[in-house]
């Protein structure tokens, strides 16, 4: 009898899982196939939810079944090195949140928003496949592997597996890269809030709430955390309410009222002083706060999507794949898949997957939930960014984000320009929707940020009261402003730490994190160097964003394709060749994909894609006195910056060749029996707490 409901048991999920993959195909389909006039916004959340369950339930559980054999009996880094700070045993869902907070940077919001130039199917499809078998596979993998390995940090476990020409690559590539990301976090913040009284207020006014969270939390109340939560989520939306009162205070708006220089130094003294606070002061409460704030509006988005059920007005491709794009220049091929960048593969998860999170794992059948599960979470951001920048329409989405230098700084010339691609908008239409949401324009709002505001605002005053537009974008304002400063400040804390670990090796004084002078001397180096890139990109008169984020995706793809080494090698060296294609295929992909993207913002003779073309131009103009006025004073800089982007892109494809050639020459000596460096994995050791259960079972059992 109980065999008999054993397998009547089986047969209903097996019904159920076919059912989902038939309801997931039916909606992938009729977002590939529609070209209608639009399509419902609703079977994109569909295709996603359906995608997502399939890759958890069945790839995830062969990857950890099949190729890294999770074994809930051992012992983990939390369990055996416990201190009480480090190594600490959480429950996994804290971990979870912790994981999530760290990893959901600005990428998942901004890169679809602007790839979103394409229409919206490459860059959906890109999203929904390239999470399940690259970026998630990579989060779960390097988390598994550095928990396997003491909580070893990426660089490190490239060092003892690679030996010590991978390991000095990975290390010294992981540190300009992270530069690179950072530096485009904050021109995202910039372009967010320059010139918006309201959302200066309102960002800035974050700093001091989570300041307050951490004294209450420490000094104050300790251990009441749900009423630090409760205080400081009432206070964020008070902040979102007294940015509304300055914007409108003809006083007051004048001391939030910036430029985008004026601010770009303002994020690079914030982003010195998180480096250099304690960490329970602002990063603690910043994530903890800042956690609610994420996981609430994107729910809270997509049940407003699935009453709403909005029609999706971008088309599912436009003629901009030919490269001619205003947001940026570029051919479908390569650049939308780095222009997603995170919200499909991250190389920055596989610094946090080998960061704290592999020491606070208890089980590590865990790490199927934390490593796999976070990142379909982060990619269901991806898609409802996705979902909010293309339910506005196209003359509209491309007045926000088209840099005045590509479609004219009058707004007549604008409209006009847009309009003759056949997407119409007028400037009635714009300054009545500035007017709305609280802005005295919204021409030329470039980086991604505004537009996906403009977007969730609709979205969130339809199925609230149009006459809260203004309130709620200005609460998407401060919603992307938590998920990048966030990342700003906790990257450059850790950007802090690899400083101090590198010049540690020749001055040990430095290597100390306790030494206050070399805090705040590795400190200022971090910010320095990000914060230059920050600036020139403000002053960049086709909106920075252009030429940083194709950057940034290329960097952020590459170190991601640095973590895929590492993780293929100690496949290769665990006995397990044949399933290299796990890691061994996106590892693949990445390189084609970037080594292309690096290829073609070098010797592209696209002056809004090749760096070199654009130096060369630049100085061609000078030469011939075709430049005057502003244009000449900053032509100077603006080709000091398209060469040292130029040389910052050939160290990157050094960088990742050098890592590829080392793996392969490790993975040949594996397979061929010679000698190389051994395994670093710990052994075996049982759990002391928890119940002594069995292996994961195979994907078949499940």
């Amino acid at each position: 009898m109980n065999a008999i409901n054993s397998l009547a048991k089986g047969g209903i999920k097996t019904v159920l899982w076919i059912a989902v993959a038939i309801l997931g195909a039916s909606a992938l389909g009729g977002i590939a196939l529609h070209r209608g006039e639009s399509i419902n916004a609703g079977w994109f959340v569909i295709a996603a939810i359906c995608v997502y369950a399939l890759g958890y339930r069945f790839y995830s559980a062969f990857i950890a079944a099949r190729v890294l054999t999770l074994d809930e009996t051992r012992a983990t880094p939390a369990e055996r090195l416990e201190n009480g700070r480090d190594f600490l045993p959480t429950n996994k869902w804290i971990v979870f949140g912790h994981h999530f907070a760290a990893i959901s940077g600005p990428g998942p919001l901004i890169g679809p928003t602007l790839a979103a130039q394409f229409g919206y199917l490459p860059g959906t499809i890109w999203i929904l496949v390239g999470a399940v078998v690259g970026g998630c596979v990579q989060d779960f993998v390097i988390l598994f592997f550095s928990m396997r390995r003491n909580g070893r940090s990426l660089g490190q476990m490239a060092r003892d597996e690679l030996g010590p020409i991978g390991g000095a690559t990975a290390l010294i590539g992981v540190m300009m890269i992270m530069i690179i990301l950072i530096a485009v976090l904050g021109l995202v913040v910039v372009n967010a809030m320059k010139h918006s009284p309201w959302a200066t207020a309102t960002v800035g006014a974050t700093i001091p709430i989570a300041i307050l969270i951490g004294l209450y939390m420490r000094n104050i109340r300790p251990g009441r955390v749900m009423e630090a939560t409760l205080i400081g989520v009432t206070l964020l939306i008070l902040g979102v309410l007294g940015g509304g009162w300055i914007e409108h205070h003809p006083e007051l708006r004048q001391w939030f009222d910036f430029g985008p220089q004026e601010l770009a130094k303002m994020v690079i003294i914030y982003g010195f002083a998180a480096a250099t606070m304690p960490v329970w002061l602002l990063l603690a409460p910043r994530d903890y706060l800042s956690t609610f704030m994420k996981l609430g509006t994107i729910f809270a988005l997509a049940i407003c999507i699935v009453i709403l059920n909005p029609e999706v007005k971008m088309p599912a491709v436009t003629q901009f794949i030919d490269g001619s794009g205003p947001i940026f220049g570029g051919k479908l091929f390569p650049f939308v898949f780095i222009t997603i960048a995170c919200g499909a593969i991250s190389g920055f998860h596989s610094l946090i997957s080998s960061g704290t999170t592999p020491k606070l794992l208890m089980n590590e059948k865990d790490a199927r939930f934390i490593g796999y599960g976070s990142m379909v979470l982060e990619s269901f951001v991806a898609i409802m960014a996705m979902i909010a920048a293309t339910v506005l329409d196209p003359g509209i989405f491309f007045a926000i984000n088209s840099p005045a230098g590509i479609v004219g700084a009058d707004p007549a010339q604008a409209v006009a320009t847009i309009t003759s691609w056949g997407f119409p908008v007028t400037v009635t239409e714009m300054e009545n929707l500035a007017r709305q949401v609280g802005e005295t324009t919204l021409f030329a709002r470039t980086g991604g940020a505004p537009s996906l505001a403009v977007g969730m605002a609709t979205l969130f005053a339809g199925a609230t009261s149009d006459k809260m537009i203004a309130i709620w974008y200005h609460f998407a304002i401060m919603f992307e402003a938590l998920f990048i400063l966030t990342t700003l400040d906790a990257g450059t804390r850790v950007g802090r730490f690899m400083l101090q670990d590198l010049l540690g090796n020749v001055v040990p004084k430095l290597g100390q994190t306790s030494w206050y002078p070399g805090v705040l001397f590795t400190s200022s180096l971090v910010v320095g160097a990000w914060g230059y890139f920050l600036y020139a990109g403000t002053l960049d008169p086709l909106g920075g964003i252009n030429s940083l984020w194709p950057l940034f995706g290329i960097s952020n793809q590459m170190l991601a394709a640095i973590a895929l080494c590492v993780a293929t090698t100690i496949i290769v060296k665990s006995g397990k060749l044949r399933y290299v294609w796990v890691t061994g295929i996106p590892l693949a992909w990445l390189l084609l994909v970037t080594s292309w993207a690096a290829l073609e913002k070098l010797f592209s003779p696209e002056l809004r894609v090749g760096f070199l073309a654009r130096a060369a131009d630049l100085s061609e103009k000078i030469d011939m006195g075709m430049l005057s006025g502003k244009a000449l004073e900053s032509a100077p800089q603006l080709i000091f910056n398209a060469n040292l982007n130029a040389a910052l892109t050939i160290f990157f494809l050094v960088i990742i060749w050098v890592m590829v050639a080392d793996t392969l020459r490790v993975c040949y000596k594996v397979i061929s029996g010679r000698n190389y460096p051994p395994s670093s994995e710990t052994a075996y050791e049982a759990r002391k707490t928890g119940p002594d259960l069995a292996p994961i079972p195979e994907p078949t059992q499940l």
